[in-house]
């Protein structure tokens, strides 16, 4: 009897599993909506430019608040050479941290 029952509950979530669809569409409008809510949020991840033959990788580190202030830092993988993207209620500035030489 038990079997039977496991079974027919098995047989009845299969079913309804594809009832229930969430696509593409869904998942961006839900984040679309978390998106408007948040009052800041902070991203980390990694960057690859590819030119021509040369491939450039960077970590990018994101900070941002509510209001269009952020901060952005681009960190090169192979020389360490970093640049700031700083905005705030000021304007819009590029540093590039003391210490760092150019070719």
């Amino acid at each position: 009897m038990k079997k039977k029952l496991l079974t027919l509950f098995l047989i009845l979530l299969v079913f309804t599993t594809g009832c229930f669809k969430y696509d593409a569409k869904d998942m961006v409008a839900d984040l679309e909506k978390k998106y408007k809510n948040l009052k800041a949020y902070h991203l980390e991840g990694e960057l690859e430019i590819t030119n021509n033959e040369d491939i450039f990788k960077y970590d990018v580190d994101v900070y941002f608040q509510k209001d269009d202030k952020y901060r952005v830092s681009l960190k090169n993988k192979s020389n360490n050479h970093e640049q700031i993207i700083l905005k705030n209620e000021e304007g819009v500035y590029v540093l590039t941290p003391k210490g760092l030489t150019f070719l």
